[in-house]
């Protein structure tokens, strides 16, 4: 589903964040979420290679959703993708949400600045209130208006999530939109890669589109964050993963692979230089 451009690799801005967290700013990333075809063998990759605990929790008659736990606090989920979403040919991948608000107000903003509302806003339980759209360059995110779950418990540490990269063929759309939107600021980089943040705050990106591969869906690449970059790589293909990229080092920043998963979802995996 991806692969980076030749000679080329993101630029992760990255700073220590708190390990644990127990409410997100509107407009920060806030949950992580694995669709899959075969949840119980992600189940099993997973907690293998990032030493996560798990619960899984009934959505109906045959159907659960995987939470996966770090430190006793909530590090990502996983689910079985829906009969309709395979049928339009959607491949296992990582979801990424955004905290906000109000889940009606931002949608309904998402749709005066060009973004499509697939569903939503509707509630999950009691746990918060969403939508998932895509941004108008085709690239798909939920928002999460919490409630009961304030989303991702931990980050900044071995097996947590740390950063996000929009790869998208209009970097200036998506950048307008997500401003528009979220209040996001750009900071450009080298070589054009942009910087996303809030109030000082840097969390994500989006490289150049010379960056990404000319028939590659637009969409969000998420990181998780380890201590060994290729211990862990080592790790992932021993439990069936394909390396796309890597282990490669980014200059003054940080180690990272890109890889899927046996079922074919598409992460990456960071170790941050020491400051």
């Amino acid at each position: 589903m991806v692969q980076l451009a030749k000679n080329h690799q993101p630029q992760i801005a990255y700073t220590d964040v708190m390990s644990h967290i127990d409410k997100h700013s509107p407009g920060r990333f806030c949950w992580v979420e694995l669709a899959t075809t075969d949840q119980p063998a992600a189940r099993e990759f997973y907690t293998s290679l990032f030493g996560w605990q798990h619960n899984d929790s009934p959505m109906g008659p045959n159907d659960y959703y995987t939470m996966f736990a770090l430190e006793d606090r909530n590090a990502a989920a996983c689910y079985t993708l829906r009969e309709d979403e395979r049928k339009l040919g959607i491949p296992p991948h990582w979801n990424i949400y955004i905290s906000v608000a109000s889940a009606e107000e931002t949608t309904k903003r998402a749709a005066g600045c060009g973004g499509s509302v697939f569903c939503g806003p509707f509630d999950v339980s009691t746990h918060g209130r969403m939508s998932t759209i895509a941004d108008p360059t085709g690239a798909v995110f939920s928002i999460w208006e919490p409630k009961d779950n304030p989303g991702l418990g931990i980050q900044g540490q071995h097996a947590s999530y740390c950063w996000a990269d929009l790869s998208t063929p209009d970097p200036a759309r998506a950048a307008a939109f997500y401003t528009d939107v979220f209040g996001w600021t750009m900071r450009p980089g080298d070589t054009g890669y942009q910087h996303i943040g809030i109030d000082g705050e840097q969390f994500g990106g989006i490289p150049p589109a010379s960056f990404r591969q000319p028939h590659e869906p637009p969409h969000w690449q998420i990181y998780f964050q380890v201590e060994d970059c290729d211990a862990a790589t080592g790790r992932a293909k021993q439990l069936g993963a394909n390396i796309y990229s890597g282990p490669m080092s980014i200059e003054h920043v940080g180690r990272m692979t890109v890889l899927a998963d046996p079922q074919g979802a598409v992460f990456s995996l960071f170790q941050p230089f020491p400051h």
